[in-house]
């Protein structure tokens, strides 16, 4: 696919997916017109690239992250830094505690819509 349907099936901008190339978290393979063609996976790590930028997470971080964001079995960090070790548990600490804030507020929502269509039956039933 080209740039431009990526960009409308994730909802990055061709310009955000063209630094996401330069920063080498994504690889699109170039045609022989020089235009790039984006793999279907790509759609996938796009969106996983998204979300980890929404939590705060750089790119240079993101690209030693890149093994983990697939299927992989086996992931080797080699020369692990302790300072980014403690930098990627607060992270996800982090989303944890959002993930917890996230699911309230969905339940809540829920136990909302649950009152409306009870009032909403009320009034059907009331209603000659």
């Amino acid at each position: 696919m080209r740039i431009g349907e990526l960009a409308q099936r994730t909802g990055v901008p061709a310009r955000m997916l063209r630094y996401y190339e330069e920063q080498g978290l994504i690889s699109p393979r170039r045609l022989d017109n020089g235009y790039r063609e984006y793999d279907e996976y790509l759609v996938d790590r796009v969106m996983k690239v998204r979300g980890l930028l929404d939590s705060g997470i750089p790119t240079r971080i993101i690209g030693d992250m890149l093994p983990c964001l697939g299927e992989s079995t086996e992931i080797v960090v080699v020369d692990p830094d302790p300072e980014l070790r403690e930098l990627l548990v607060r992270e996800r600490d982090r989303m944890t505690e959002r993930v917890a804030f996230l699911e309230q507020n969905r339940d809540a929502l829920d136990r909302y819509l649950e009152a409306m269509d009870r009032n909403t039956e009320r009034e059907r039933s009331s209603t000659p």
